[in-house]
């Protein structure tokens, strides 16, 4: 029975399911200030967001490459390499996101210029990135501890990480954007630094759980973390790399989706920025099943059992569409209620009732490429995975121009888009890990007849 595998999975997903969805609870809240102190906060957050969290994705999906590798040898029992991966991760993972650091504190305005970005809002995008950027300079090493907890099937800790770093930002904007407790009033900027000063805060406790803890099983040594070579780092960004570029790819979509809306008019973005805030609230719900899900394939991987992959999929996309069918629900009941925590623009409200239940409805599709996806990965084959984004960048890019420009849609055309994007690669993954059990029973059966 596939229940067997619900107990792992959800001792692996609920904490990270709890600390995203505590932490997407906060930008919620960060939304919900910022936009009752100005509507056109709202598109310049939506700007920002876009191409910073492409960046910053990458760096954590990277790791994904040492996560896949250092579960499959768990699964096998190989101790010797389980070390040796990790201390490689906890040393390199840092260069990269220390690279986009500079990045993002001197090119900024070029990559707003090429976006479109309004001038009215350029200033309040500007002052968001360069409080903003000093995030990147801790995300290597909470990617790594990520890692390491996920792989030591402990992450109840997630939990108390996602409440410091949730309080501590919300109470900072409360005290920052609105100028409380004596202090200049900052508004966007205000939000940036909160947010900074909180996975600062966040990084702290994780080092200190993964150093002193002793169930997390898959931490290395400080000796091998120094002596660790950066071959087993490359090995891991092999598989990691594909998992990047796969966030990239997504990302980029979203940028160019981002671009369409600023033709559109100077509320688009804000517009979708607040319909898409309530979908990453449960997409985050779905991704923790997700990651647990690839996980276990990737431990299944390592054992060779092909029963446990299949059921882990099976098991995890139940839950994901339980959790869609709650969310959809709740927003054709309720929407008005919802989208007012955003804006007080009644004609947006109104208008973005009919949005909200088009991205509850791909949250179907959503959750079976999650899932579905997730299982490919953990099998090991993250190259794949690229292919389908690459080609659902130029899918859901290719459509949105359609339905905007040549059917007249307006930004109810981009919400399509990304429906028909998610639906189509949900089904051509599921084709994929098919047939890649297919192939993984045949070799099994033909090594059983030797």
């Amino acid at each position: 029975m596939n229940k067997r595998y619900l107990k792992k999975l959800l001792i692996i997903a609920v904490p990270l399911m709890l600390s995203n969805v505590i932490s997407q609870v906060q930008m919620i809240i960060d939304r919900i200030f910022l936009g009752q102190m100005n509507t056109y906060y709202m598109s310049a957050l939506g700007n920002v967001t876009a191409p910073m969290w492409t960046t910053m994705s990458f760096c954590f999906t990277i790791a994904t490459g040492a996560s896949i590798l250092i579960s499959q040898n768990v699964g096998a029992g190989n101790k010797e390499n389980v070390e040796k991966y990790a201390a490689s991760l906890v040393k390199w993972n840092n260069i990269i996101p220390i690279l986009l650091f500079f990045f993002w504190m001197f090119l900024g305005r070029v990559v707003f210029g090429l976006m479109g970005v309004d001038e009215e809002i350029m200033d309040m995008c500007l002052g968001y990135t360069r409080y903003f950027a000093p995030t990147f300079l801790v995300v290597g090493i909470e990617s790594s501890f990520m890692v390491i907890m996920q792989t030591s099937n402990y992450t109840k800790p997630m939990i108390f990480y996602g409440i410091i770093r949730a309080g501590l930002n919300i109470f900072l904007d409360w005290v920052l954007i609105f100028g409380n407790l004596g202090f200049p009033m900052l508004g966007i900027e205000g939000a940036a630094i909160a947010t900074s000063a909180a996975e600062f805060a966040g990084c702290i406790f994780a080092t200190i759980v993964v150093l002193k803890n002793k169930s997390v099983t898959t931490k290395p040594p400080l000796k091998s973390v120094v002596k660790a070579p950066l071959k087993p780092f490359l090995a891991s960004i092999k598989l990691g790399v594909n998992a990047g570029l796969e966030d990239l790819a997504w990302n980029i979509g979203n940028l160019v989706i981002i671009s369409i809306l600023n033709t559109i008019d100077i509320t688009a973005a804000g517009i979708y920025s607040i319909v898409f805030s309530v979908e990453v609230l449960v997409v985050v719900i779905i991704g923790a099943i997700g990651n647990g899900t690839m996980t276990i394939s990737g431990e299944a991987k390592g054992m060779d059992d092909v029963k446990m992959l299949t059921g882990v999929c099976k098991i995890a996309y139940l839950l994901c569409a339980g959790v869609a069918v709650i969310t959809l629900t709740i927003c054709l009941i309720i929407p008005e209620n919802i989208l007012s925590l955003f804006t007080k623009d009644q004609t947006i409200i109104t208008t973005c009732s009919i949005y909200l239940a088009l991205v509850c409805i791909n949250l179907f599709c959503k959750s079976g490429n999650i899932i579905v996806g997730s299982g490919i990965r953990g099998s090991g084959n993250t190259r794949w995975m690229l292919l389908t984004q690459i080609f659902g960048t130029f899918f859901v890019v290719g459509c949105a121009c359609l339905f905007v420009y040549g059917f007249g849609l307006g930004i109810i055309g981009v919400f399509f888009a990304v429906i028909a994007d998610e639906g189509v690669r949900a089904l051509i993954n599921l084709f994929k890990l098919r047939r890649i059990t297919k192939i993984w029973k045949e070799q099994k059966a033909s090594i059983a007849k030797v």
